[in-house]
């Protein structure tokens, strides 16, 4: 139970919100434009540049981003998509609103990311793309994923929402396949309130994603609405856009400041022996996102989890396998169980880590970690 009365909370992410954050969508309230407006296209511009790729369509949430991509992509009712376990139930929840089911795949233990080496096995007729996660900002081993879906004519979607200012081999994540997803919620790299977006180098996927997220209408060229494929009103604001622009300029510099967090609890942790600390594989560059921990006896994780909530550490769980929620449970995936997946679900603390995060703040986390397993000696 959390008491933030009596001492100062840490959490486990924070948002990093300046003047110039601030003054930016101050001036956006001031203009014409509150939505629908120049900084939109402003904005997708500057995160296509940063990531390489040629086209961003910004949408309202991570979520309508990946949406998009999967009705952009074909996807239909009976169609299958092989992913991972370990991500926000949005990934597979958008594939289930269009009718398609997610095969899901064991996780490494490493990285916690999807197993590429399993990935081949699954494949049946009906399987039309892969998704991979890059789990907590770490990118998955994109070379083998994209080896096997030429292998098979499958596309690959990265959801790629904890991974914005990641890299795998020195190439930001954010071009290397079909299309890439981010989430800009203000946990995240960089944050616009709410909002997401799709990268692509498709401009057919690029068009069709522009009709989606905009009820499927544009204006012909006397400037009437036309109406020329189902979508939704996943549109961005300028207000959002502003925020997004404001902060993309510094999204090298929180990255490189989230960089600095794990080497900290390394430092305090590593001499631990009831946990086994994250990594970070060569030739991979974390966006570190999370910071993810695992306790090396399940029967320690409720009550570490409990003891470091009561002394007002916002620790969390991310996340339980996809297929483990009542609502999967009920609807086609009672049966599934992954080794490996449901390991990490039993054992896995996120602890807090955040741009603007202190040592200080970091040595007294690692200190109660410390102290919880010294109480059980």
């Amino acid at each position: 139970m959390i008491n933030k009365k009596n001492k100062k909370y840490i959490p486990v992410g924070r948002q990093t919100v300046d003047r110039g954050d601030i003054k930016a969508v101050s001036d956006v309230l001031k203009s014409d434009w509150l939505t629908q407006g120049p900084d939109v296209k402003d904005f997708e511009k500057a995160l296509a540049t940063y990531v390489g790729a040629k086209y961003a369509v910004a949408v309202s949430s991570g979520t309508a981003a990946l949406h998009i991509a999967y009705l952009s992509l074909g996807l239909k009712a009976g169609d299958e998509v092989i992913t991972t376990a370990n991500t926000f139930v949005a990934t597979a929840n958008m594939l289930l609103a269009i009718g398609v089911k997610p095969i899901f795949c064991d996780i490494r233990l490493d990285t916690y990311n999807i197993d590429e080496e399993q990935i081949e096995k699954l494949i049946t007729p009906k399987t039309k793309a892969i998704v991979p996660v890059h789990f907590a900002g770490v990118p998955c081993e994109m070379d083998r994923i994209l080896e096997i879906a030429r292998k098979h004519n499958l596309s690959v979607i990265e959801d790629a929402c904890h991974a914005l200012g990641a890299s795998y081999h020195g190439r930001k994540i954010g071009n290397l396949s079909s299309m890439s997803i981010f989430s800009f919620h203000p946990v995240k790299s960089i944050t616009t309130g709410e909002g997401g977006a799709v990268l692509t180098d498709n401009e057919d996927f690029y068009n069709k994603m522009l009709l989606l997220r905009s009820h499927g209408v544009f204006k012909d060229k006397n400037g009437f609405n036309v109406m020329e494929s189902f979508g939704y009103n996943y549109r961005i604001t300028d207000i959002q856009t502003a925020l997004g622009l404001s902060q993309i300029k510094k999204l090298d510099r929180f990255i490189g400041k989230r960089r600095v967090v794990p080497k900290w609890y390394e430092a305090e942790l590593k001499a631990e022996p009831g946990i086994v600390l994250p990594k970070e594989n060569k030739n991979l560059k974390s966006a570190w996102h999370l910071y993810v921990i695992r306790v090396k006896d399940k029967k320690d994780r409720l009550p570490l989890y409990q003891y470091l909530r009561g002394e007002n550490i916002g620790v969390n769980f991310h996340y339980p396998a996809v297929y483990s929620h009542p609502y999967y449970r009920k609807n086609g995936f009672g049966g599934v169980n992954l080794k490996n997946a449901d390991l990490y679900s039993d054992t896995a603390i996120t602890l807090p880590i955040f741009p603007t995060i202190a040592r200080k703040e970091v040595v007294f986390i690692a200190d109660k970690i410390k102290s919880y397993f010294a109480g059980k000696k």
